[in-house]
């Protein structure tokens, strides 16, 4: 019996994956183990292995790359010997293995099982009279809402069928030639961000406040620290805070706390997550265990996790379990901003730029100094404002006098 090929869950809150390509041809013998597919969740992509031995049957109606799959889906088969498996037997929109009988409307397609199967029958047929392509069921939706002509669709992919995007395609094009208006592709990473950011705003009660900070010693210590590395480069200012931030919310955990199910969960190690922009979108990964490790530790990991973000190598496991994240646009001479919380963390401390002012000392006196704005958004449910402020008090304290010693970077 052919073994069915589907999209297993990458991760706890993953219910569906974006396809990028498939790394073995068709008709190829697999190995169980053997790389089968690339598929990206969460904003990482990973290969997912083949559970069992056979030969590679793609169908020509198998998703093709940027396609949204739901975990369980089947997407292709193993055959055995003298096996064999329908062309059509693995609609892209269905989430269960078994092969959809021919007729039978998909499971995954509720909309044409509301509106009749009769409609999408007429539709298929007059496909086949006018000789067009075939049409998955959600282009020639889009295509009935757009007034698109199935006839006028070319398919993108290999397989040879119209899909959703080519008709959009084919739309956006005619309304750009009277609007001012045009449709750009969304990634699938822009819309993870987009999705997580709504969750986050309708999930969480944000509070943002803020705390200026004289950021003279903390640039003097990060003077010393790379003036001394071994690799001349030293830590970065993030490296710097995410310790100086590990170390607050051990006096202050409930910063470090989550919201879960009416109950309040607290974190057994502090996994600190900072924010990396990317050519492909926003990426937040999670350096492990803070407080343990010493400064160059954290600076040696949050390199690494910065190298695989940005050439897209980061696993799911290494975006997850973060406690906290830190935010910086100081880079960009940002000097206060709002961060979104990273739900469902309870909070986000955005970090703004490190610039030189005129400061008016206690003896009167007007000195130029390095000063620094913090930005500290927490979910309200959880802490309260005195709370978060003497959170925030103690991270400016912090760095206004770091300890050489706690930041030794040998």
């Amino acid at each position: 019996m052919p073994t069915a090929i589907t999209l297993p869950r990458l991760g706890w809150s993953m219910e569906e994956g974006v396809f990028i390509e498939w790394l073995q041809r068709h008709g190829q013998f697999v190995k169980a183990g053997d790389a089968l597919f690339t598929i990206e969740s969460d904003k990482a992509a990973q290969e997912v292995e083949a559970i069992d031995a056979g030969l590679l049957h793609i169908p020509a109606n198998g998703p093709q790359k940027g396609d949204k799959i739901k975990v369980g889906a089947a997407i292709g088969y193993l055959l055995g010997d003298g096996e064999t498996v329908e062309a059509l037997s693995v609609p892209q929109e269905t989430t269960t293995a078994p092969p959809a009988a021919r007729g039978t409307p998909s499971a995954r397609d509720p909309g044409e099982a509301n509106t009749g199967g009769a409609h999408r029958n007429a539709a298929v047929v007059a496909e086949r009279k006018s000789g067009a392509p075939p049409a998955s069921p959600r282009a020639r939706r889009a295509a009935v809402e757009k007034g698109v002509s199935i006839g006028d669709v070319q398919p993108s992919g290999s397989s040879g069928r119209i899909r959703e995007r080519d008709v959009l395609k084919v739309w956006n094009a005619r309304g750009s030639e009277s609007s001012n208006w045009q449709s750009v592709e969304t990634s699938s990473t822009r819309r993870t961000i987009a999705e997580r950011m709504i969750r986050s705003l309708q999930s969480t009660a944000p509070v943002t406040i803020h705390r200026r900070c004289d950021a003279v010693q903390l640039v003097d210590l990060r003077g010393q620290l790379k003036s001394a590395a071994d690799d001349r480069e030293g830590p970065s200012y993030n490296d710097i805070l995410m310790k100086l931030v590990a170390g607050a919310l051990r006096l202050h955990p409930m910063l470090a706390a989550r919201w879960v199910a009416d109950n309040i969960e607290l974190p057994k190690t502090v996994h600190i997550g900072f924010a990396v922009d990317t050519e492909h979108g926003l990426m937040v990964p999670v350096v492990r265990d803070v407080g343990r490790l010493s400064l160059r530790e954290i600076t040696m990991a949050s390199r690494g996790l910065i190298s695989a973000a940005r050439t897209r190598e980061l696993k799911p496991d290494q975006m997850q379990d973060g406690c906290f994240t830190i935010s910086s646009l100081g880079g960009f001479g940002i000097e206060a901003f709002t961060p979104i919380i990273n739900h469902p963390q309870t909070a986000i401390l955005g970090v703004g730029a490190i610039k030189r002012e005129a400061v008016a000392m206690e003896d009167g006196s007007i000195a130029n100094r390095h000063q620094m704005t913090l930005s500290l958004t927490f979910d309200h449910r959880i802490v309260d404002g005195a709370a978060a402020a003497r959170f925030l008090q103690l991270v400016c304290q912090q760095i206004e006098n770091p300890s050489s010693a706690l930041l030794n970077y040998h």
